[in-house]
């Protein structure tokens, strides 16, 4: 259970801007393993998705559903300071702008955003927007769009020398088979037939936007995960939106 406790603290604390409890953090220690932990990712998804849905559900009842579903993504960037969004941007900006391997990793690292990073928000947001309609939606989606990165993080490699999505790499298959169990789980228990269908189209989504890295790159980055979860997450909310309207 200390173990469990370790790894849900960290992946908190890389997923999210949620302070932790000072007994939760002081358990994280200066050589923890994000690939260690990362079986929790789906775990801290479904957390920080409970107030979001509790929003939204709140919201809805007094407000129009497109409102409710503006304030729930709001949200949704405040407890994860963006950190998806971020890495969906710096991917299309370095992906977007040349061919070449090296110089579209230097322009990922480039903290502004450029035309393609803002097209894709845009697409991003927006369609999320207008596809998130329901609890049970926002539920399952931040649960398996953050599985989705496990699928990185087990079959491909960094394509960097350094970077902060080095410690992911090298995930254990135990870590792995936990994230999609759970994910598998959530899908399958809050929305059924529907709940799987949605991931396996997120994740098989998910999985080609990594072959494409892969080719490009040599490999993922910190920012082609955030562009996973994005990609997916999009993806889940669309084929729900469209099964449950």
């Amino acid at each position: 259970m200390e173990k469990h406790l370790t790894n849900l603290a960290l992946t908190i604390a890389f997923l999210t801007r949620v302070p932790l409890p000072k007994r939760l953090g002081d358990k994280i220690s200066h050589d923890a393993s994000l690939a260690e932990a990362a079986g929790f990712f789906p775990v801290t998804g479904f957390l920080i998705a409970i107030p979001i849905a509790l929003l939204w559900f709140c919201t809805s009842l007094i407000l129009p559903v497109t409102v409710a579903a503006g304030l729930a993504l709001a949200l949704s960037v405040l407890l994860t300071g963006g950190l998806h969004e971020d890495g969906l941007a710096d991917c299309a900006d370095g992906l977007g702008a040349t061919p070449k391997r090296e110089r579209s990793l230097e322009i990922m690292r480039d903290s502004r955003i450029g035309t393609y990073g803002a097209i894709a928000l845009v697409f991003s947001i927006g369609l999320r927007w207008a596809a998130l309609a329901g609890v049970l939606a926002i539920l399952i989606t931040m649960t398996v769009s953050r599985s989705a990165m496990t699928l990185a993080m087990r079959y491909s490699s960094y394509a960097r020398e350094d970077g902060l999505g080095k410690q992911a790499s090298n995930m254990p298959s135990s870590q792995f088979l936990l994230a999609m169990a759970i994910a598998v789980l959530v899908a399958a228990v809050l929305g059924w037939h529907w709940g799987l269908a949605a991931l396996a189209l997120g994740l098989s989504s998910s999985w080609l936007f990594l072959k494409y890295l892969e080719k490009r790159l040599g490999g993922y980055t910190g920012d082609g995960l955030g562009a996973m979860e994005q990609i997916t997450g999009t993806v889940i909310l669309i084929t729900l939106g469209g099964a449950w309207s």
